[in-house]
């Protein structure tokens, strides 16, 4: 059948004006939103908290589902769950010690358990606990107090609500499933969202986890993009990072790679994930589990933390680097000890990584690099592959284009001050001798002025 030329061109002008109206729509930042994403990255070390009711199991944030356990006989341990020697102003003032910028808290995981003062469900920590009191909010004012940003992590998905769309986890739970319902349940996600803004007037970021968990069906439509423009209605500042192991959505602000930086796939959750303009920030373990383990003893070295905070810094990346409460309100005497020692690294290191940004250097044998406005960080992380000779390590790399030595005593070691010889090719290649005395175990920093 053919169409009237006067409907035709109806029909195009419509077309027009719907994709007029979709460009009008592309998220589009706000200076203040610009602000934050810059402060963002002023702070190299952030401190990833996942805290819950699955710390009185000791068994990680996932024993609902790895245990196979009913809904109903997990939540048992919401009434024993009384962490009594929580002392927020502690934990932040160690946070701050360690060099720390910024702190990231679960809010809520996706055992669908609330850790703040919540009207959307009485499954929370006020209501469902003995110890009644808001741990979001009280570790919110210990943050403000030490200078130090706040953010909350939000499952998207729940494995105990009957609103929500089954997905490929949380299947053994109990729920009926005669009750999907995902319109419902985006309502009540953007009632906690709204929650977590207006009462904790200190939220810088919103970190998303769970979009996986309808990997296996394309056809989902979580209507993130929606979601988004509601927080930034609210907020237009607040960042907001998704872990969905994918190149970032329209609408984020921040990116993420989880236990991997950016570029690589060691952990398996970073195929096909490219490496966006956005600021960026990967998160890792102190030991093996997120949550509180007991069985899982195996925290790395503070060395091996130091390293990563360093590769992560050179390229352009945050740590978000995780600790899991016990269940009584302490930290672990391990993640203590951790933070102590990146905290004696970061006194005197911290210039090199805080406020830096990659450089065109690829990683080198010996180690890697970082830049600021004013000087270019070389980091010797394996000095044992460096040519040793007379008591001297030769390091040579690449200089970045546009960049060279400013003036003779322009290279010197970061920690002592002690001026290094020094010399530049004409193809641009800086050689720099370093004292082999004069290396550190963990980190030996130069810095090229």
């Amino acid at each position: 059948m053919k169409k009237s030329p006067v409907l035709f061109l109806a029909a195009v002008v419509a077309l027009f004006l719907a994709g007029g109206s979709a460009a009008a729509q592309h998220y589009v930042p706000t200076p203040e939103n610009l602000a934050q994403r810059a402060d963002f990255q002023q702070h190299r070390l952030g401190i990833f908290l996942h805290w819950g009711i699955y710390a009185t199991y000791a068994q990680g944030e996932w024993y609902l589902q790895t245990a196979g356990l009913n809904k109903d006989d997990y939540a048992v341990a919401a009434q024993s769950f009384n962490p009594v020697k929580f002392d927020a102003a502690a934990w932040a003032r160690a946070f701050k010690e360690a060099g720390a910028g910024y702190v990231t808290l679960t809010s809520r995981h996706h055992d669908g358990f609330s850790m703040f003062r919540t009207a959307a469900t009485d499954y929370d920590i006020l209501d469902a606990t003995p110890y009644g009191r808001d741990i979001v909010a009280e570790l919110a004012a210990a943050c403000e107090a030490e200078g130090l940003r706040y953010h909350l992590y939000y499952s998207t998905l729940d494995w105990i609500r009957e609103d929500y769309p089954q997905g490929s986890s949380g299947l053994k739970t109990g729920r009926k499933g005669d009750r999907q319902d995902y319109n419902h349940y985006f309502e009540f996600m953007k009632t906690q969202v709204r929650e977590l803004i207006t009462q904790y007037p200190n939220l810088g970021a919103l970190w998303f986890d769970g979009i996986w968990d309808h990997d296996g069906d394309p056809d989902f439509d979580w209507r993130m993009p929606e979601f988004y423009a509601y927080i930034h209605s609210l907020k237009p500042e607040l960042l907001i990072g998704n872990n969905h192991h994918k190149t970032p959505f329209e609408g984020e602000d921040f990116q993420m790679f989880e236990r991997d930086l950016p570029g690589e796939n060691t952990a398996g959750y970073s195929a096909g994930q490219g490496i966006s303009s956005l600021p960026l920030e990967m998160c890792q373990t102190m030991n093996s589990s997120w949550g509180y383990r007991i069985e899982d003893p195996w925290y790395k070295s503070v060395k091996e933390l130091v390293q990563l905070l360093v590769r992560a810094a050179a390229k352009g990346s945050n740590l978000l680097l995780n600790i899991g409460p016990q269940a009584n309100g302490e930290l672990p005497h391990q993640a203590l000890d951790r933070l102590a020692g990146i905290g004696a690294w970061m006194r005197s290191h911290a210039v090199s990584v805080d406020g830096t940004t990659a450089t065109s250097v690829p990683e080198q044998a010996w180690g890697v690099t970082t830049r600021n406005a004013e000087s270019l960080f070389l980091h010797i992380l394996s000095p044992e592959v460096l040519p040793q000779r007379g008591g001297l390590c030769k390091v040579v790399l690449p200089l970045p284009e546009g960049m060279k030595p400013a003036r003779k005593g322009a290279v010197t070691l970061l920690v002592s001050g002690e001026k290094l010889d020094y010399e530049v090719s004409k193809d641009g290649f800086l050689t720099v001798a370093v004292p082999a005395a004069a290396l550190e175990e963990i980190d030996t920093v130069v810095v090229v002025r």
